[in-house]
């Protein structure tokens, strides 16, 4: 098979976009590619050698004359160091900025035979994209990038609203790998958590204002006084002492449990019955669909890209941002109605396999890198069977 070079940048240690960017490379290093991560630390989801995958890792120089690190030209240095030393065809970015621009910074140094893809996740055009002294420099990133995906219509969308974007856009939904996240038999380590009459509540994330973390404890206690059941919290961010007043607050203290940061996700979601997501903007909810995957529908707002993830009332059940009340009477209704969970949980499974493929949507981002390399897809891929 024509075998891609392809370097990776990404946040290796924060969000959705980091464990996506991760599985990516490591998936196209299963295919028979050589991958290469270009990043300031480790990438946590990288685990186990693998003689296609190669980590370079971006070290910034603390000179006396710059007021803070020079990190973005550290960044774009190394890109174009490996680039040239390992002759790659690509740089697959993740965020606009600073990624998306020091690769171009990257491109210019080593030539115009190198390409760059970059994939919007959603604070680099939610958040980032509303600041006028970075608005130009994101739509310059989008615009010369040679390929441009996002992870939701809807963030394909705002980019275009915000920043007037009207060059093409491909739509590449975040992905889990069915080999990792898939209903594990847990019953011996839910009874450290849980009564056998009680359900388990569960919420993944880096607890920022965004994520309305306190709107869980509101929804789980609404819930617990109908529905025999406990609350797991798993991470750790700046609402976190907000999320202990608030169930402190409530008296629910012996009721919840923080797990904190957890890397083994795949097994505590399936100890869990319910996901809750009441964020306040979400490009796309990938706790969502990792605990889709493991059979675990979820409650969650109806924000942002959200909604392309959860068929409201066949694999979870979506209310207005901040509606609690609602939520927590959805919460209720599924976890009460055994008939019901049964085909929700069968739906998850169903729409985690075969919508959001690994093998399929990895496949799609090797047809778009052989585009812009202006190459015809190699006969072995187009034979390659998709295992969902």
């Amino acid at each position: 098979m024509d075998r891609l070079k392809i370097g990776i940048t990404c946040y290796p240690t924060l969000g959705g976009s980091g464990v996506v960017a991760t599985e990516l490379g490591k998936l196209l290093a299963e295919k028979g590619h050589e991958v290469h991560f270009i990043t300031h630390s480790m990438p946590f989801r990288l685990g186990k050698f693998d003689k296609n995958i190669s980590y370079h890792e971006v070290e910034v120089n603390d000179y006396y004359v710059f007021k803070y690190p020079p990190y973005d030209l550290s960044l774009a240095s190394k890109l174009a160091q490996v680039a040239k030393l390992e002759e790659l065809d690509l740089l697959h970015v993740h965020y606009a900025i600073p990624h998306a621009v020091c690769a171009l910074l990257a491109k210019q140094m080593v030539g115009p035979q190198l390409k760059v893809v970059t994939t919007l996740h959603g604070t680099d055009i939610t958040v980032l994209a509303q600041d006028e002294s970075l608005s130009d420099l994101i739509s310059y990133a989008i615009d010369e990038s040679d390929a441009v995906t996002a992870v939701s219509q809807d963030l394909i969308e705002e980019t275009r609203r915000l920043l007037g974007i009207t060059k093409p856009i491909d739509l590449a939904y975040n992905f889990v790998d069915k080999r990792v996240y898939y209903p594990r038999e847990v019953s011996e380590l839910r009874k450290e958590f849980a009564h056998p009459d009680e359900k388990i509540l569960i919420h993944i994330s880096n607890f920022r204002p965004v994520k309305r973390v306190t709107d869980v404890v509101e929804i789980f206690d609404q819930v617990r006084k109908e529905v025999p059941s406990r609350l797991l919290f798993v991470g750790e961010g700046p609402e976190l002492s907000k999320v202990l007043c608030k169930v402190k607050e409530l008296g629910i203290l012996d009721r919840v449990t923080f797990c904190g940061k957890q890397d083994d996700v795949a097994q505590l979601l399936s100890l869990g019955d319910l996901m809750l997501l009441p964020s306040e903007k979400e490009s796309f909810g990938l706790v969502a669909l990792e605990a889709m995957a493991c059979g675990v529908p979820t409650i969650a707002s109806d924000a942002g890209g959200i909604p392309e993830l959860i068929t409201h009332g066949e694999t979870g059940f979506l209310a207005g941002i901040g509606d609690v009340d609602q939520m927590a009477a959805y919460a209720k209704q599924l976890l009460s109605d055994e008939a019901m969970y049964a085909r929700m949980k069968q739906a998850c499974l169903h729409r985690a396999r075969f919508t959001f493929c690994n093998d399929l949507i990895t496949r799609q981002y090797e047809e778009i890198y052989y585009r812009v390399l202006g190459r015809p897809l190699p006969e072995e891929l187009k034979s390659r069977p998709i295992n969902c």
